[in-house]
């Protein structure tokens, strides 16, 4: 019995699933950012924060691990940009700064529609700034990007 859905356990090779790393400090949020990239039929992992998203991406405290893993886990992060502990923006930042993780297109989304904090976040590498709540336009238009930046 063969079925397509997006099933937490699929292995490494993701097909024409697109895996997205998804990282919110807001319960709400996430769970909606996860709704709208599975029903968009993405691969999802969800963090609470972006010290747990550095530690999933092999960036924790022991910079090695990124290295002697596979090249990159995730072909998609998207970051809330206001989050205790660490900004989406310092997140983006440490992505940018990895030799292993540097390719991986990283989107900022944010509620607050600034100017300043728009232009800050694409000068350093990030790929789309969203605002929040997203929707399943703007969705649709990161499976645009994830379709040209997968090869």
């Amino acid at each position: 019995m063969a079925g397509g859905g997006c099933s937490k356990d699929t292995a490494v090779d993701f097909g024409d699933q697109p895996h997205v790393l998804a990282v919110d400090d807001n319960l709400i949020d996430r769970k909606l950012v996860e709704k709208l990239l599975k029903n968009s039929s993405c691969k999802v992992t969800t963090a609470e924060n972006g010290l747990r998203a550095l530690e999933y991406l092999g960036l924790g405290n022991d910079q090695r691990s990124a290295m002697e893993g596979t090249v990159s886990k995730v072909n998609l992060i998207i970051t809330d940009y206001c989050m205790p502990g660490m900004t989406g923006y310092e997140l983006l930042k440490k992505i940018k700064e990895s030799s292993v993780l540097k390719e991986v297109p990283v989107v900022i989304m944010s509620s607050e529609n600034s100017p300043t904090r728009i232009s800050q976040c694409l000068e350093e590498g990030a790929q789309m700034f969203m605002l929040k709540p997203l929707k399943q336009s703007d969705v649709k238009q990161l499976k645009c990007h994830l379709m040209k930046c997968r090869s």
